[in-house]
């Protein structure tokens, strides 16, 4: 199951970058065994300034037609690191080819795109700067992998 993060605004380069691309480096390695990956990173831009209506639009476009969608979103389900991985793996064994977990812009996803989500995760109560999800969740992915594969990496 191919594996994508869509997010609206540009990475650029620094801290946040380096660890994203680790962590994809890490998930495809340990995901390719699993049935899992690539994780692919679309980013969208609203250069119009049409809001969260024109961000959704943007982020449909970027997301694979039949992917399952899970929005990161305060409003979702917090989970632990093991039922996560669980999800992934119920996913890819659903039969399903992509998942596209999807972060809105400053305000949020739009309120029709979350309605059309299979899936609210929250990292927390807490708001966490956009780049930073970008990381936790790039981690959490591959962590889920490494539950997975049964790696030691994850002590619960």
């Amino acid at each position: 199951m191919r594996v994508h993060i869509c997010a609206v605004g540009r990475l650029r380069g620094g801290p946040e970058a380096d660890l994203i691309s680790d962590y994809t480096t890490r998930f495809d390695r340990t995901g390719r065994a699993l049935g899992l990956g690539p994780l692919s990173i679309s980013e969208v831009e609203d250069r119009k300034g049409g809001g969260m209506t024109a961000e959704a639009d943007l982020l449909r476009r970027a997301i694979p037609k039949g992917a399952v969608i899970c929005c990161l979103d305060e409003r979702g389900r917090v989970e632990s690191s093991p039922n996560f991985a669980n999800r992934l793996a119920a996913w890819r064994d659903s039969g399903r080819s992509d998942v596209a977990f999807v972060i809105g812009g400053a305000n949020g996803t739009d309120p029709s795109l979350r309605g059309d989500a299979d899936h609210l995760l929250s990292f927390g109560a807490m708001v966490w700067p956009h780049m930073l999800v970008r990381v936790m969740l790039a981690e959490q992915l591959y962590r889920a992998a490494s539950i997975l594969a049964g790696s030691p990496y994850h002590r619960a």
